[in-house]
């Protein structure tokens, strides 16, 4: 993109390479209607085993044969609207879709609700025998022994149904927030050194902070901040929904916090969350080195918020499309033939990739796919090293999601949240590692250095923060007080002040405003497990590289194993325990280093 860009194209004006498959999904919109269709005519049929289940297995199985196509077709229906949305908010259709595919996903899950019940109530000495009878049961081993380690936090039917049906409204604080941010809130243009006007958005936002002209920088990162101070209110009113909720299902559920009740759910202690947040605030140190080393190399007098995404070289590397998928592809050689053959073809031929910078894209990026999809990716793709990075790291999620349901049946075909954010972080630092090696020149590993260290920025830094602020906010909401906007802006300010240190010209208000700019807080404890995540990859990835027998037989096997094992346990499998702190530690020894290389390559 061009930094002399007046507007951006319309979706209609896209290139469809440049956008994901959405005919293998569904031929059009019409077709769309008829599966929605079929989600609900479904229905009645799962309806019809209420209170059946304890008839034999057969009749379980039979069941779970029904539940399994509603889910599946429920979740087509429902990811075909949420990804047209996404990569086009302005699309009223879309976003109509996408009310209506929540409402069908909830009454799917409210038709099913008493799954669970009639399972506890069977008893798991029951369950296993039937599991090992009926072969169309055998996959739910995992599933009936993670039932039972959460029975005691399972309602009864009647209340499960209610559960069920409460998932549509209790999400309409994130909807909010998500066609506020993407679809109604518009931003002041930003302005050149030469007072030229830049449009800002959603999907330009990322390009222009890392322009090397400050006055752009300056000028997009005001008018961003600015636009989500104007509607502190209203988000501060979205996210405390949102954490009432988290509340109301804590104590729904009988646990004793909502950090608890969240973390429990993949099975992780709270012990992991805690360590992390500990060796961040030991490690802190490590980021004001950086922050008085990248103040150095820019050669400023004081640090500004809008500095940290600036270049420090004067020539950032042009890194189109194809040369990304190249590298990428070189970086993960050491998993094999077949894991670079699949990635290659996914981006190239395939259009896993919704690369396209357009009005109304939805900001940031994913992966996200059903069982029966592609494992596709929204992002917008700008030709930078960041850009490269994050398609390195959407495609660590897509291939994981890939060898899972290519190696496991439905039911333990989606692996964690935990577990997510180790294969992203893992394809970054090989990617890394590759191109370390590969490129020896003194500009290009700067900038590579400085693409590693804006990740961990958003990684090791910024998550741990805004875990911190979660955990406060949740913790405050539990006791029963009121938080307001302001309130937020503070307890924000206060936690990021502790990381920037003195080298950083203090924006109080801007920056205690970033809780409000991340979509990912309206999950629950989501954020700190991109610094677990990032953690594990390193460890991993070390040992890889390093040549460790298996390392690389039993990574894959890892990505294969989705949710047939319990992440602590696949991790271990893998060849990392996170309920050490050590690959915690490890990672920030990387971080370290990297500090030292730049400031040596740099010469500051």
């Amino acid at each position: 993109m061009s930094n002399n860009a007046s507007s951006l194209p319309t979706r209609d004006q896209i290139p469809p390479i440049q956008t994901w498959n959405a005919p293998t999904v569904f031929p059009n919109r019409d077709a769309w209607e008829v599966a929605a269709g079929e989600v609900l005519a479904l229905l009645p049929e799962a309806k019809k085993f209420a209170g059946r289940l304890a008839e034999s297995p057969q009749t379980l199985a039979d069941f779970i044969d029904i539940a399994e196509k509603i889910q599946r077709q429920a979740m087509n229906v429902y990811f075909y609207a949420a990804m047209e949305a996404a990569c086009n908010a302005l699309d009223s259709q879309a976003t109509a879709m996408t009310g209506k595919a929540n409402g069908i996903f909830a009454q799917s899950m409210a038709s099913m609700s008493f799954l669970d019940p009639e399972l506890i109530a069977i008893g798991q000495s029951q369950l296993n025998q039937w599991v090992a009878s009926e072969p169309r049961l055998a996959h739910y081993a995992q599933y009936i022994d993670n039932l039972f380690r959460r029975q005691k936090h399972v309602r009864s039917a009647e209340v499960e149904q209610i559960i069920g049906m409460s998932f549509d409204p209790m999400g309409a604080s994130e909807n909010v927030f998500d066609i506020l941010t993407s679809a109604d809130m518009k931003f002041a243009n930003a302005k050149n050194s030469a007072g030229e006007s830049l449009p800002v958005a959603q999907s330009t936002y990322d390009t222009w902070m890392d322009s090397p002209d400050r006055a752009v920088r300056q000028s997009a990162y005001e008018s961003y901040t600015d636009g989500y101070l104007a509607f502190k209110n209203t988000i501060a009113t979205a996210y405390i929904s949102s954490v009432k909720r988290d509340v109301f299902y804590q104590r729904v559920r009988g646990f004793n916090s909502t950090l608890e009740a969240s973390l429990f759910e993949n099975n992780i202690p709270v012990e992991v969350f805690h360590n992390l947040i500990d060796t961040y605030k030991k490690n802190i140190p490590t980021w004001h080195k950086y922050w008085s080393v990248r103040r150095r190399v820019l050669g400023v007098d004081s640090l500004q918020p809008y500095d940290i995404w600036a270049p420090l070289t004067s020539k950032p590397p042009v890194v189109p499309f194809e040369q990304a998928v190249e590298w990428i592809s070189h970086g993960l050689k050491p998993l094999g033939d077949d894991y670079v053959r699949v990635l290659r073809q996914g981006c190239l031929e395939d259009r896993w990739v919704d690369r396209a910078v357009n009005e109304g894209k939805r900001t940031g990026a994913f992966s996200f796919g059903t069982y029966d999809t592609m494992p596709f990716i929204m992002m917008s793709y700008d030709d930078s090293m960041g850009a490269l990075s994050t398609l390195a790291h959407e495609l660590g999620h897509s291939m994981h999601s890939y060898l899972s349901k290519k190696n496991q049946a439905l039911v333990n075909s989606r692996y964690t949240l935990f577990a997510a954010e180790v294969a992203s972080n893992f394809n970054q630092a090989m990617t890394r590692a590759y191109l370390r090696e590969a490129n020896p020149d003194t500009l290009f590993q700067i900038a590579l250095i400085e693409e590693a260290m804006s990740n961990f920025h958003r990684y090791f830094f910024i998550m741990p923060t805004l875990a911190r602020f979660e955990l406060e906010v949740h913790q405050r909401v539990e006791k029963g007080q009121g938080v307001t906007a302001d309130e937020l802006i503070n307890l924000c300010a206060d936690l990021f002040a502790e990381g920037y240190g003195t080298e950083m010209n203090f924006d109080r208000e801007r920056i205690g405003i970033t809780w409000a700019t991340f979509g990912h807080l309206y999950n629950a404890y989501y954020v700190y497990a991109y610094a677990t995540g990032i953690s594990a990859a390193h460890e991993l990835a070390k040992g890889i590289l390093s040549g460790k027998p298996n390392a690389s037989k039993n990574y894959v096997e890892f990505l294969g194993m989705g949710g047939a094992l319990y992440p602590i346990d696949a991790l271990k499998h893998a060849g990392v325990d996170m309920m050490k702190p050590d690959a915690v530690e490890t990672t920030f020894g990387v971080l370290a280093d990297m500090v030292d290389r730049l400031e040596k390559l740099a010469g500051v």
